[in-house]
């Protein structure tokens, strides 16, 4: 059996490819890897090897929640209160907040797009 390494990426179309690249790298301070023509262009975390690309979506293809449920953010432990202002200050909306567990704090926010996205402790 041959086994997976790892997520290599996750491609997310988008009504505005410069909007997005704004949020992602004022929320999370994503970097952009390279762009490939005007409408796609491969951002990732500063020192690993995870990729989101944003793709300029169509009048007619789907954006937001089309499947995807939602993806997730590893930070570092203590930093949720900090994070939920940087990302609401980018123009994320904060859509829930708890513990899946003592000690296992969570938020959910949506992106520009309606994306659901996930902030935990590693």
């Amino acid at each position: 059996m041959i086994k997976a390494r790892g997520l290599r990426h996750i491609n997310l179309n988008v009504r505005d490819v410069g909007r997005s690249l704004k949020f992602y790298q004022e929320a999370f301070g994503l970097e952009v890897k390279f762009w490939e023509g005007k409408t796609l262009v491969f951002i990732h975390s500063p020192g690993v090897d995870e990729t989101i690309t944003l793709c300029q979506a169509k009048a007619d293809d789907p954006v937001g929640g089309g499947g995807v449920s939602h993806f997730g953010f590893s930070i570092p432990k203590n930093s949720l209160d900090e994070m939920v202002h940087q990302i609401e200050n980018a123009g994320g909306k904060l859509q829930s907040r708890g513990q899946h567990a003592p000690g296992v704090p969570y938020a959910y926010f949506t992106d520009p797009d309606g994306y659901v996205i996930e902030l935990g402790n590693s």
